[in-house]
């Protein structure tokens, strides 16, 4: 069974979190994500104001990062938010991005990770036998001192590469491909999941695929795929590589890179032809939405998450979304 849900960036303000998690649940979406990019608000506190302002929902942060927070720190906001929305929240983790611009140098990624979800599950479990690893240690004795909501939560690990994608299979109840839509890129990922559940002795297809992308509803669905064509020009030098069943001119990223850069967003956006803004946004009228999402649940997608802005209102997106799009889906 897919399920459908909706993520919002961090620069919001408390009280607007609330509101749209409101109409998020009432709309019948399944999960509610919060970012965590790099320079904006935390995740933690826009997830608690809408674990308060919702009851059914599924919430979780995608995905924070053992760079930034160390998995003590990590552990604690995660047990925090299952314990304000009693049981509803997810965990996601990523190796983040951008770390070089802090001066951080990103080594060993798969191993940070590995110990991160080690440690939290410890953390979250009680266990006080104390944990040394490569990167991270834990004391013997019991650390958190306050009672957690469960001993589990679910596990999201986001990556597009191959060796996190099998260490995900290993570990994770789903995986996110963040900034695609792209149904052809799903076997390449069940394949690298399949390995790494062999390898755990998992089931094979153990672990659910979400696919997110910005997205951007409007009933002018030509005015929506203007709109994204100029974000989708910003993202699209970055992820289109990591997308091994996508071709695209190494020039033609590089010149749409140097036009976004120049402040030239019309010229680099006339670089973004149809077919390449369908594998990576949700673009269009609902009808053409709900095309795209029916593609990837075809291809093997348990879960659809529309990124922000959602429309060219963050409320009238989503409502059009849960009005139009979800029914379809559901159907």
């Amino acid at each position: 069974m897919h399920r459908v849900s909706i993520a919002l960036q961090g620069n919001k303000t408390f009280n607007e979190y609330g509101a749209l998690a409101g109409l998020v649940e009432s709309l019948g979406f399944d999960m509610l994500s919060v970012y965590a990019d790099l320079g904006f608000q935390p995740a933690i506190g826009p997830l608690i104001a809408a674990a308060l302002h919702t009851e059914r929902i599924a919430l979780g942060p995608a995905a924070l990062n053992p760079y930034l927070l160390h998995p003590v720190e990590i552990a604690g906001q995660i047990a925090q938010l299952d314990q304000v929305s009693n049981g509803r929240a997810y965990l996601g983790l990523a190796r983040g991005a951008w770390l070089d611009s802090l001066g951080i140098e990103d080594r060993k990624p798969l191993r940070r990770l590995r110990e991160t979800v080690d440690v939290v599950r410890q953390l979250l479990a009680g266990r006080e036998g104390g944990y040394q690893g490569e990167i991270f240690r834990l004391p013997e004795g019991r650390l958190f001192q306050y009672p957690v909501q469960r001993a589990e939560i679910p596990l999201l690990i986001g990556t597009w590469g191959p060796k996190l994608l099998q260490y995900a299979g290993e570990v994770a109840d789903e995986v996110k491909i963040g900034g695609s839509t792209n149904p052809a890129l799903v076997p390449e990922v069940r394949r690298n999941l399949a390995i790494g559940e062999a390898r755990a002795g998992r089931e094979p297809g153990s672990t659910g695929i979400v696919f997110g992308a910005v997205t951007v509803v409007d009933e002018d669905g030509e005015a929506a795929r203007a709109y994204v064509r100029k974000e989708a020009a910003r993202y699209l030098p970055v992820v289109a590589p990591l997308d091994p069943t996508v071709d695209v001119p190494a020039e033609q990223l590089k010149e749409m890179g140097r036009l976004v850069d120049a402040g030239r967003e019309d010229d680099a956006a006339a670089l973004v032809p149809d077919d390449l803004l369908d594998r990576f946004a949700f673009a269009g009228s609902p009808a053409q939405i709900t095309r795209q999402a029916q593609g990837l649940i075809e291809a093997g997608v348990t879960r659809i998450e529309f990124g922000t802005p959602h429309g060219f209102d963050d409320a009238a997106g989503i409502r059009l979304l849960g009005e139009r799009v979800l029914p379809a889906l559901r159907g």
